[in-house]
Parts: C-alpha cells; structure tokens; sequence
C-alpha cells in the first residue's frame, strides 16, 4: 500500500507576510571568479555542477 502524497496538513510558505526581494544577477567578472576558484581548488564536481547551472539558466534567458 503507497503512502498518500496529499495529506490534511497544512504548509504555509516561508515568505508569507514578509517582503522578499530577488537577489541582483551574478556579473561576469563574479562568473568567472567562482570558475577560477573551484579550478585552482580541483573540485571538478563542483565545477561541473555550477557550470551546468549557468548554461542551463542562460539557456531559458535566450
């Protein structure tokens, strides 16, 4: 027997009744200083991870 998803609880969200704000877009110049950090450290997961995060969000921009 599966578990039912919809259950009676309620969840509110943790944004109601407070003023939220997007956050300012990463410059290039942040872009490429995280690249170089992570390179220079050798965490190619990482590197991989925040470099498939940027194409994929400059992809939905285009």
């Amino acid at each position: 027997m599966k578990p039912n998803l919809h259950t009676s609880l309620t969840h509110e969200p943790w944004t109601k009744g407070r003023l939220v704000a997007r956050e300012a877009p990463l410059k290039l110049k942040d872009i490429w200083a995280i690249r170089v950090r992570l390179q220079l450290s050798n965490d190619i997961r990482n590197l991989a991870l925040f470099n498939l995060a940027i194409v994929s969000k400059l992809g939905k921009c285009v």
